[in-house]
């Protein structure tokens, strides 16, 4: 892989790994050294790389273990408190959705992981896959069922929110 591309995938797509490490990282300061250590760690391991799958998607595999190692290292920035399991990813700004956030928390870890690199990373199907060591089928299914627990949740709260009115 060319240095060259690692700085486009950066200057192009640093906000979108920016955004999914906010889920795994216990603050924002976190979350850019996630980042930042990973994007380091895939230009002196550029060499390693086999071709095989995208060159985001090996990336993301290299940030994604940056941050989680972060969460299991503790937070060097300990401004908020952190989860029990290594990837409870959350929306980066919880506030502007509470509704969604707590739908999202709800989902189990690998399908809440799933979710985030289909829907905030925007890789396709094939790359979350070669993230996450499944097949692209068991990628679809838990994207179906994630988006239906999400509906889910999401229908009840609204209902139960008109039942209060």
């Amino acid at each position: 892989m060319e240095l060259d591309e690692l700085e486009r995938l950066y200057r192009e797509r640093y906000s979108i790994f920016l955004a999914l490490a906010l889920g795994v990282c216990a603050s924002r300061e976190d979350a850019r050294d996630a980042v930042q250590e990973g994007f380091a760690q895939a230009v002196r391991r550029r060499w390693t790389y086999r071709g095989r799958g995208t060159p985001e998607a090996w990336v993301w595999r290299i940030v994604l273990r940056s941050a989680i190692d972060d969460r299991r290292r503790g937070s060097r920035h300990r401004h908020e408190e952190l989860e029990q399991d290594d990837i409870r990813l959350a929306l980066p700004y919880p506030e502007r959705d509470p509704e969604l956030a707590e739908a999202l928390r709800a989902l189990p870890p690998r399908r809440r992981l799933i979710v985030f690199l289909r829907y905030f990373a925007d890789l396709d199907y094939e790359e979350i896959a070669r993230i996450c060591g499944i097949t692209s089928g068991a990628v679809s299914a838990a994207l179906s069922k994630g988006r239906a627990e999400l509906l889910t949740a999401l229908e009840a709260r609204e209902a139960a929110g008109e039942e209060r009115l």
